[in-house]
């Protein structure tokens, strides 16, 4: 826009009043075309020559979203101020005055500007609950992202109360009562059902809740379909971008995590070891502003290190493609501050799940999920739409780790020095009802024995606390371990004897952790990947006999080794000895049989032969899953798990016939199901 045209604009403010209408019109103009401080002006302008005018608030909500967007916030909220109070129902404008002060480092006052909304709209008209159901989810981000869980949880459950259906609300609630320890997680309430929380589950909780893959991927189904699908006029991003000749595959890694976090620590020297002849590194980084040891190693390991987090998810695929990217590895998978819808937009020609989100993406455009045979045995592969490549151990690790050089004592830790300490550093939002029931069974029967825990919130230690009282144990018994920067947590490992894995979510880097610094680990494997990253790290470690073949042999094994220090002993020791020499440690090897794999994938897409994910039934799978009470009977109870499914598919079918599959309802199995059918009218 000229600036002769601006200038006519003010001009005319002078000249006459102008309808609210047009000035909307003419700033949106001045910000389209890249002037919004023009816009900015043009808005204050109208204010002083309009001081009367009726629809004031609406130029000053307006004005102040610029002022928010350019980063201007004390003038934001001045504004956003003048608004509520010229127009008190006008209630988007408490919504955004509230976004000002959090992004201001208000969190207090800007919950009170939101509950302003809740108390004011008593009369629950369709505006006022759309006002209201804003209002809660942001007093619930803010109470989450502070870490005020049971907070947290009971203004979600407010929120549900008005409108059940919505699943992200939904997902945030199940998540805090995870988080708090709270069992039954999933607990219906008048007008709010069981399946209205099913549904709500994100990929990753689900995989904590229930070792059920079938649940896992068809949520993972649900949640994808929400990201949506770009349009791209029928072409991918990849095909749209010139395509370079290079000697070397790129390979770029897009992750959120590349920093301290457990992925920048699990990879760190995976990219120090990638073999530069045979691929050329890109990091993709979408995550916090922050500058630590661990972002900085990896952004020195990698030939090229960029920054998409502040891109938009068209313009990051852009960058992608631009690159000329052969294979695309997500290292977020359904993490926080992943950027999938970027992958939508296939800018790169392969698409590879690994390592950041334990499942399958059952996505459209991941072609390939990186595991082992442990991982993902053969007869498992029907629980995931990618096409399973397999190392000899799926999880890198970082043998340069740094450890704090001072060995704290158990004093230090505030643990007896005679007992048996039992460990487990997995997040509190990995343990579930009968998890704990487990622990508590070995406590019975190991006596001065105890369970350290990793830390987390007061609230939450007194659950656990007064659910181990219930059961009969001391609540002294379990002790909490402070969080600590990594090295310090690291060096305070062989302060235990025994590390304990958690069900349905096992641990995953803490697993390592802990073999690492010459802790056992004890864990059990189900049918899902979160459930078995552990079986496969024990494995990989050569301690296979640590992989207890059901949860009573769990307990029993635990109890076992309570009992005998003897036998504690002897597995610290042959975890010493075969420590450095084990697969899971091999960072050589895994680098190598990686690139092997990334060659092979490449092999494939050059013979047109890259795997096409199979998204068929998964709505089905998903609905048939949500039904079942996951926490009254672990999954892996069922012994015919897949004939469990193909039963409850076989009912729906007999009314309202269910297309086949490459899963479980195969042509075979229908043509069994409608001969069973048949032979049973027959006979009646």
């Amino acid at each position: 826009m000229s600036s002769s045209h601006f200038e006519s604009l003010v001009a005319t403010l002078a000249e006459r009043p102008m309808p609210i209408t047009e000035l909307i019109d003419q700033a949106a103009r001045l910000q389209t075309s890249g002037e919004a401080d023009k816009a900015i002006l043009l808005y204050r302008l109208w204010d002083k020559c309009n001081p009367t005018d009726p629809f004031r608030y609406v130029a000053g909500f307006n004005l102040g979203t610029l002022l928010s967007a350019r980063g201007d916030l004390p003038a934001a909220k001045a504004v956003y101020e003048e608004t509520v109070t010229a127009n008190p129902d006008f209630y988007p404008a408490y919504i955004n005055l509230g976004n000002v002060l959090e992004r201001m480092g208000n969190a207090n006052a800007a919950v009170n500007q939101w509950n302003l909304i809740v108390q004011r709209l008593a009369t629950l008209t369709a505006p006022a609950i759309e006002h209201k159901k804003t209002a809660y989810k942001q007093i619930g981000r803010v109470l989450e992202s502070n870490l005020q869980h049971a907070s947290c949880e009971a203004v979600l459950r407010q929120g549900l109360t008005l409108d059940p259906k919505q699943n992200d609300v939904a997902q945030h609630f199940l998540s805090q009562r995870m988080i708090l320890n709270k069992w039954p997680v999933v607990e219906p309430w008048e007008g709010v059902t069981r399946m209205d929380l099913m549904k709500g589950f994100s990929p990753l909780s689900s995989g904590a809740y229930s070792d059920d893959p079938l649940f896992q991927l068809g949520g993972a189904w649900a949640y994808n379909r929400g990201i949506g699908d770009p349009s791209l006029n029928g072409e991918y991003l990849w095909q749209t971008t010139a395509r370079k000749p290079s000697k070397r595959l790129r390979i770029g890694y897009l992750s959120s995590d590349l920093r301290e976090h457990a992925i920048g620590f699990l990879m760190s020297e995976l990219f120090e070891l990638h073999d530069r002849e045979k691929v050329e590194v890109f990091a993709y980084y979408c995550g916090i502003k922050t500058d630590d040891p661990t972002k900085r190693r990896i952004n020195a390991a990698v030939e090229h290190w960029i920054d998409v987090s502040d891109m938009d998810d068209r313009a990051a695929a852009e960058r992608i493609a631009a690159d000329n990217i052969d294979i695309l590895v997500d290292v977020n998978g359904y993490t926080r501050d992943a950027r999938t819808k970027a992958l939508s937009y296939r800018p790169a020609p392969v698409i590879v799940n690994w390592l950041g989100y334990p499942g399958s993406m059952a996505s459209p455009y991941h072609q390939y999920i990186i595991a082992d045979e442990w991982l993902i045995p053969k007869d498992f592969e029907v629980y995931y739409t990618e096409k399973v490549a397999r190392l000899p151990c799926y999880q890198p690790t970082d043998r340069k780790r740094v450890i704090a050089t001072e060995q704290p004592t158990r004093a230090d830790a505030g643990l007896p020095e005679d007992a048996v300490v039992f460990c487990c550093f997995n997040g509190a939002h990995k343990l579930r009802k009968l998890t704990f029931d487990r622990w508590m069974q070995i406590l019975a029967n190991v006596p001065n024995s105890v369970l350290w825990l990793l830390g987390s919130s007061d609230v939450t230690h007194e659950t656990l606390r007064e659910g181990a009282k219930a059961r009969g144990i001391s609540p002294d018994r379990i002790i909490f371990a402070a969080k600590q920067p990594n090295p310090r947590h690291l060096a305070r490992y062989p302060l235990a004897d025994l590390f304990l894995d958690t069900f349905p979510y096992g641990a995953h880097t803490t697993a390592s952790d802990a073999l690492w610094m010459g802790v056992p680990v004890l864990t059990f494997s189900g049918r899902g990947f979160a459930s078995r990253v552990c079986g496969s790290l024990v494995q990989a470690v050569g301690m296979p006999e640590m992989i207890c073949e059901s949860p009573e042999d769990y307990v029993k094994k635990a109890i076992a080794l309570g009992n005998d220090r003897a036998a504690l002993k002897k597995c610290r020791d042959k975890l010493a000895k075969v420590r450095d020499t084990s697969v899971l440690f091999d960072m050589n090897g895994l680098a190598r049989s990686l690139e092997g794999l990334y060659q092979q994938m490449w092999q494939d897409f050059e013979k047109g032969a890259i795997p096409v994910p199979d998204l068929a039934n998964l709505d089905l799978y998903h609905e048939l899953s949500c039904e079942e009470d996951h926490e009254a009977q672990e999954m892996l109870a069922k012994d015919n798990f897949n004939g469990f499914y193909q039963a409850k598919i076989a009912a729906r079918h007999k009314f309202r016939p269910v297309p086949e599959d490459r899963r479980l309802w195969t042509a075979k199995v229908i043509k069994a199901t409608e001969q069973a059918y048949m032979g049973k009218k027959r006979a009646s």
